[in-house]
């Protein structure tokens, strides 16, 4: 249960007009829980606000807290297709998470109808002398928190949408992905056996990325049919309906067809994929910026040689202790889940680099560098796929590269060359 509200609401957040909608509440509220301070004895310690005073203070804000919404409107969203075109579409859905300008929009959004409903209820006589003085004094913090709100924003959206400031939304989610991974590489299920028959495949009826496994839910149906279930396609793989969702082996009860619906329904698959449980999606974004960086189009070395260094800080996170918080607990013993290769990994992050940035000498010398880096891990399977891509990532230069000097200088920097 606890799994299925997580993905809701991650998903909730994404949506634009979530926190605007809860701080309009929120201002509602406000504006009329003032008149709750007419029932107490206020009125006898705080002075009379004269009402006109109240009423410009609220016309001023209704009058400019619209326009400058709608000004962070278009301003959102002119970051938002700067990113889509100089970046990757793929990283739209972080940079629309924004947690400054979402909280700005709130703001000016919220301000506005606080305004409209305040003032609505001071000329029908809502108020007291106690309710006037209470929401005069919300008026003043509205003011205080729009000026800040505003001045906070105006410098998140000069970096908004920008190339350095999408690299860093896309590394940090990959990164909060892999920890997640690291700390339940079998997301909190059994590793699979492989000399244990896999059963029955279970096909999908949907084509598309499987986003979320609600595991709880397979876990009580396994138990209630004496099963074992093997996972076939965790978060971030692409489902169709020739690939079987999943393996049941039963010890002796039968299934029904209920059943097997059941246990589809457990796997949530739409057309995109998300960042929060696929680490593979966000080194693939980070993977087609540097492709696009590297098109003679662009032709901006400079940025997959900033995406080359993200890589060998996520890739560093194989060497962090992990935390005990954090640690896999195995509750679900009927479900068994397959890991994440680091191959796999290797593939979507590197590969396309050592493919478009082939021919330019001072990318191929970082990438080098990026797996001598990761080399240094004490991880062997990091250590067997940095070598065989630093040997490939060579290949790939000596068919690109004209200049004997450069071949000669990228050899020498090659982490197989230097680990003979």
């Amino acid at each position: 249960m606890k799994e299925n509200v997580l993905f809701a609401m991650n998903r909730l957040r994404e949506k634009l007009w979530f926190r605007p909608l809860i701080f309009c509440m929120l201002s509602i509220l406000g504006a009329l829980i003032a008149q709750v301070a007419d029932s107490t004895r206020l009125h006898e310690l705080v002075p009379e606000i004269n009402t006109e005073s109240l009423e410009t203070l609220l016309h001023t804000i209704s009058s400019s807290m619209l326009v400058i919404a709608i000004f962070a409107v278009g301003s959102m969203i002119s970051a938002f297709s700067a990113a889509s075109n100089t970046a990757t579409p793929r990283s739209f859905k972080l940079i629309i998470a924004d947690d400054v300008s979402r909280n700005a929009l709130s703001v000016f959004i919220g301000s506005f109808i606080y305004s409209i409903v305040a003032t609505v209820a001071l000329k029908n006589g809502y108020y007291g002398v106690a309710g006037n003085f209470t929401l005069f004094v919300f008026t003043l913090l509205f003011f205080a928190l729009v000026i800040l709100t505003f001045l906070r924003w105006v410098e998140r959206i000069s970096r908004l949408g920008r190339m350095g400031h999408t690299i860093k939304l896309v590394e940090d989610a990959t990164a909060n992905a892999i920890k997640n991974r690291l700390a339940s590489p079998t997301l909190n299920g059994i590793v699979i056996n492989p000399n244990q028959e896999k059963g029955t495949a279970v096909y999908g009826e949907f084509t598309g990325y499987v986003q979320q496994i609600y595991l709880s839910k397979l876990q009580e149906i396994a138990e209630k049919l004496d099963a074992l279930i093997t996972i076939n396609a965790i978060p971030g793989s692409f489902s169709a309906i020739d690939q079987p969702l999943f393996y049941i082996s039963l010890q002796e009860s039968t299934t029904t067809e209920q059943d097997y619906n059941d246990m589809r329904k457990a796997f949530v698959i739409g057309d995109m994929r998300y960042f929060d449980e696929d680490p593979r999606f966000g080194l693939i974004t980070l993977s087609e910026i540097a492709s696009r960086a590297l098109s003679p189009a662009v032709n901006d070395p400079g940025t997959a040689i900033q995406i080359i260094s993200s890589y060998v800080r996520l890739f560093s996170l194989w060497a962090e202790p992990l935390d005990s918080k954090k640690a896999e607990k195995k509750p679900y013993d009927r479900i068994a889940v397959p890991e994440l290769t680091i191959e796999d990994l290797f593939e979507d992050a590197f590969r396309p680099l050592a493919r478009d940035g082939a021919g330019n000498i001072e990318v191929m010398i970082r990438l080098q560098k990026a797996f001598n880096s990761v080399y240094a891990i004490d991880n062997s399977a990091i250590k067997i796929a940095a070598m065989h891509h630093s040997y490939q990532a060579f290949e790939r230069a000596e068919i690109e590269m004209k200049f004997n000097g450069d071949l000669s200088l990228l050899k020498s920097e090659s982490l197989f060359t230097k680990q003979l």
